[in-house]
């Protein structure tokens, strides 16, 4: 099974909505985030960080200019990352966003996958 958090705002990259590491840095960066929900949400991205993986590639194709659709999907197993996953998920939804949790069996095309996370092209049926 395979987890991903997301909030009801299409990513413009994507076309899919969007992550919640994604909504998190945009509210930082638009200054709304009160001082702890900015220290909450730096203890997190820099325990992701160290602990997971980032990514060469978000797409199937090996052009430089591909579209980058594939969506980044936690492995069950990766208890601690969900659990970070989830604290964020409260700095978000203290904001007036929902956070939705998915659970796949089938996230799509793997473009990368390490111990904790995939990287998918999503299938036309995944729920994303």
């Amino acid at each position: 099974m395979f987890i991903r958090f997301v909030i009801n705002r299409l990513d413009p990259d994507s076309g899919r909505r969007q992550g919640i590491l994604q909504a998190s840095r945009e509210l930082r960066d638009d200054g709304l985030l009160l001082p702890e929900e900015q220290e909450v949400c730096d203890e997190v991205f820099t325990w992701l960080f160290d602990n997971l993986d980032r990514p060469d590639t978000f797409s199937r194709s090996r052009k430089s200019h591909a579209a980058k659709v594939a969506l980044s999907w936690f492995k069950s197993t990766a208890r601690e990352h969900i659990a970070r996953m989830h604290v964020l998920a409260r700095v978000l939804e203290a904001h007036g966003l929902q956070v939705d949790v998915i659970e796949e069996r089938r996230p799509g095309y793997i473009v990368h996958e390490d111990e904790y996370q995939v990287v998918a092209e999503p299938f036309q049926e995944t729920c994303t």
